[in-house]
């Protein structure tokens, strides 16, 4: 399994991150990832390459074409890893909202001193 480190610098790369989103969409064989992007069939495999080595997709064999989907294991060290922000971007969030309540209760309050 990889890591969050190779995980995020497969998925650095623009191109190689719209191949992942193709795959997460929906499993599916190099020719269909590729349709509609601005590069090869063979420039998508190697992408695909990059992929499968960070943990983040992983293939298996349907005839003469392999078949490629999003691997959940290869996403949970990234996503732990971005979770560790939630809690504390939710406590901003948080934070800042009830300052500006008090800012409108000030306000309010020194409206209603000149009425």
């Amino acid at each position: 399994m990889a890591n969050m480190n190779s995980a995020l610098l497969a998925l650095a790369d623009p191109t190689r991150r719209a191949v992942f989103e193709r795959v997460a969409r929906a499993p599916a064989p190099v020719s269909d990832i590729a349709k509609g992007l601005p590069v090869s069939r063979p420039a998508v495999s190697q992408h695909l390459k990059v992929l499968k080595e960070a943990g983040l997709v992983v293939d298996h064999a349907d005839g003469a074409r392999r078949i490629y989907r999003i691997d959940p294991r290869g996403l949970g060290p990234l996503r732990a890893w971005l979770d560790q922000f939630w809690g504390a971007a939710l406590d901003a969030f948080a934070a800042d909202l009830e300052a500006q309540e008090l800012e409108t209760h000030a306000k309010d309050d020194k409206d209603d001193e000149h009425d």
